[in-house]
């Protein structure tokens, strides 16, 4: 019988937590190891220097969420000091606006989060767990047709500075193609220290003083972030669907709290029309809550107030009443053979374009993303966490079955994961089933903007998505746009499932 199960966006990334889960390490060490090959493997997708979500769930136990997410700098410079500048990321069926340099980075909380993972959680060796992203980063690896198409689509980032070139671009200075060899010793360099020190090096160390005197030329950051930073546990927010639980992150991410909203307003046999119409009206109740992306917690959490039985309730009854006639970001899930569950987003946002010398590191450009920072750009309140779509989840029965999910996808998140549990909960598809189902994403706005993928999708369900939104528009191929899930299960018995999402490149892994 199977013992374990693996999920994520890369076969190197899956591989190492493979070999980490033979070795006799628990799911979060897999997924400390693979989030460190994933800055070799997918370094469009994920950085050191980012942040991200970490959802474990102990064998029988009860789901904790790991928040070491980015947090907004103690202080703010005044726009004309900023170096700032804007880029076009090009999806083909659509563009998005970024932007990128030294007022573009956040307080980085990924390195700081994965040490303390794995001091709560883990049972091997930090050294043990960064051996696989040392080794991959000086031998070096493949680029894969889909990390080359993330290069092309953020080339101006990649292009932006001569070290940037240098280390992400080929000789004729594009973005390196599918096939060409991405080394980087600085970075395996750099692992080995954490693999000894913790993340010490980016609060005191090279990688700080590097980090810093970008600053200097034009960012927020000073030496005080990176000293003040800790990762934060927090308990999730959990709802009942039928006999499961789901837990997903709490406040101050916004990512948790919009797919709950989502499915108190979709119904057990609700058709992909009805989903939009949910999707909508989620977007409209953000609003109408005075959600942004920049919101601290508190005991009276604004964000909190999307679940309230009253909003719930005018929304739920707005949909009922209305029947019709990218981003830089990946995920690793992981569920061991003693039943216990880890499920990690990671983001580096899309990059700022520098490299800090001597480390192969591009810091985040989170404070250049309007999905982070919505409204004026620099309008984020001072040394606050910012909050993220980003929303690793485990989902529980109650005869001891498990499943952990999430995705990549920025604003795509939500849609992407609230269709996924759709999907298994209500209409019983089989995990792989329910992960490649065709998807449709919906964004507020006068008329809203509503997309949908058309490959395996009912022709009655097409003509009503048109019917209820006139100006929707269909996709005739699945994208990475519409999210990455990753997901694994395990029942009851201990049988074990994982489906990789084959718009991001997911591969699946039951061993």
């Amino acid at each position: 019988m199977p013992n374990f199960a693996i999920a994520a966006g890369h076969e190197l990334t899956a591989a190492a937590a493979e070999d980490i889960l033979r070795a006799g390490g628990t799911a979060v060490d897999a997924a400390v190891a693979g989030a460190l090959v994933a800055c070799v493997a997918e370094p469009v997708l994920a950085g050191l220097l980012g942040g991200g979500f970490l959802m474990v769930r102990a064998a029988q136990g009860r789901a904790e969420l790991l928040d070491c997410f980015v947090q907004t700098p103690k202080r703010k410079l005044p726009e004309a000091e900023l170096d700032f500048r804007a880029i076009r990321a090009d999806f083909g069926e659509t563009t998005q606006e970024f932007h990128i340099g030294a007022a573009s980075i956040a307080t980085p909380g990924l390195a700081p989060g994965l040490a303390e993972a794995h001091a709560r959680f883990g049972r091997m060796g930090l050294r043990d767990l960064v051996a696989p992203a040392v080794r991959l980063a000086r031998e070096g690896v493949t680029v894969t047709e889909f990390q080359a198409r993330l290069g092309r689509i953020i080339a101006p980032i990649l292009k932006a500075t001569t070290a940037s070139r240098a280390l992400m671009c080929g000789d004729d200075g594009e973005p390196l193609a599918a096939g060409s060899l991405y080394r980087n010793p600085d970075f395996a360099d750099l692992l080995e220290v954490f693999g000894h020190e913790g993340p010490r090096f980016v609060t005191e160390g090279e990688v700080a003083s590097g980090l810093l005197a970008l600053a200097r030329e034009g960012g927020h950051l000073g030496p005080e972030d990176l000293k003040a930073y800790r990762p934060e546990w927090r308990r999730p927010v959990e709802i009942a669907r039928g006999p499961a639980r789901i837990a997903v992150n709490p406040p101050p991410a916004l990512g948790g709290v919009l797919v709950a909203f989502a499915l108190e307003l979709i119904g057990p046999g609700d058709r992909a029309a009805d989903l939009a119409r949910a999707f909508e009206a989620t977007s409209r109740a953000r609003l109408e809550a005075g959600l942004r992306g920049d919101i601290e917690a508190g005991p009276e959490d604004p964000i909190m107030r999307l679940l309230s039985p009253a909003l719930v309730a005018r929304y739920r009854a707005e949909v009922q009443g209305r029947k019709a006639a990218t981003r830089g970001t990946t995920q690793i899930s992981v569920v061991d053979a003693n039943g216990m569950g880890a499920a990690l987003t990671i983001s580096n946002g899309e990059g700022n374009g520098s490299i800090i010398p001597g480390t192969g590191i591009m810091p985040n450009n989170m404070l250049g993303e309007d999905d982070l920072v919505p409204g004026a750009w620099h309008s984020w309140a001072p040394d606050t966490r910012l909050a993220s779509m980003m929303t690793p989840m485990a989902v529980s029965w109650p005869d001891g079955a498990l499943a952990m999910l999430g995705s990549g996808g920025s604003n795509r998140i939500r849609t992407a994961l609230a269709q996924v549990l759709v999907n298994l909960l209500d209409r019983g598809m089989a995990l792989g089933d329910a992960v490649e189902a065709p998807r449709l994403h919906v964004e507020g706005g006068d008329p809203p903007a509503v997309d949908f993928e058309l490959p395996g999708l009912a022709e009655e369900d097409r003509v009503a998505i048109l019917a209820a939104f006139g100006q929707a528009r269909g996709w005739a191929e699945r994208s990475m746009f519409y999210g990455g899930v990753h997901a694994v299960t395990r029942d009851r018995r201990g049988n074990v499932h994982a489906a990789g999402d084959p718009r991001r490149a997911g591969v699946a892994l039951v061993v």
